[in-house]
């Protein structure tokens, strides 16, 4: 009878010791799914991000690298890095075609203006381009480096804000913001496509 007792105490032990065994392997499992589910509503998606690889034009040296990161539903941030240019005032803007095939990049035609207004300064109250931007300022040792952000650009999406598949042209002169249609800013030295990342 000791025996016995004995036994079916022992019994119980296993019954309850392995029940509990299996409620924590299952209560493990589900708090390991609900972390997994929950890092993945909490994944944020990557920004939509460009580059422009800038090659010299009208023979020039002007390389650099210039990056486009969408900051805001129209937001983007341009930072913009230079090399080889004349020290002083240089015009950039993007251009209508995404194409820097000929020597003095003229086959990336004219400025990018979808709204088909005046040239202007983006920086002012008045009208611009969708594809004016600034003057960049090269310094003594021919590099330019600037960072903006620039409102009423996109990267994909509406072709009036859509920034990919657009030339970026440096020039060799400074934009007056007024002269039509470009702001007599001189020849293009510098030719890059915004190209997706």
């Amino acid at each position: 009878m000791k025996y016995l007792s004995r036994s079916i105490y022992v019994l119980g032990f296993l019954i309850v010791f392995g029940a509990c065994s299996t409620s924590t392997k299952e209560e493990a499992a589900a708090t390991d799914d609900m972390t997994t589910e929950l890092a993945e509503e909490m994944e944020v998606p990557a920004a939509p991000m460009a580059m422009a690889s800038m090659s010299p034009a009208s023979g020039s040296n002007v390389t650099g690298t210039i990056t486009f990161t969408q900051t805001g539903d129209n937001t983007v941030q341009m930072d913009i890095e230079i090399n080889h240019l004349v020290p002083g005032s240089h015009a950039i803007h993007l251009h209508e075609k995404g194409d820097c095939s000929a020597d003095d990049a003229s086959s990336a035609g004219g400025h990018w203006n979808p709204s088909g207004v005046d040239h202007g300064n983006r920086m002012g109250d008045g009208m611009h381009h969708a594809g004016d931007i600034i003057n960049l300022e090269a310094g003594a040792d021919s590099t330019a480096t600037n960072s903006l952000e620039i409102t009423g650009w996109t990267i994909g999406g509406d072709s009036a804000t859509n920034i990919l598949n657009h030339a970026v042209i440096i020039h060799a002169g400074a934009d007056d913001f007024t002269s039509q249609p470009s702001g007599a800013a001189g020849g293009r030295v510098s030719c890059g496509v915004i190209r997706e990342q």
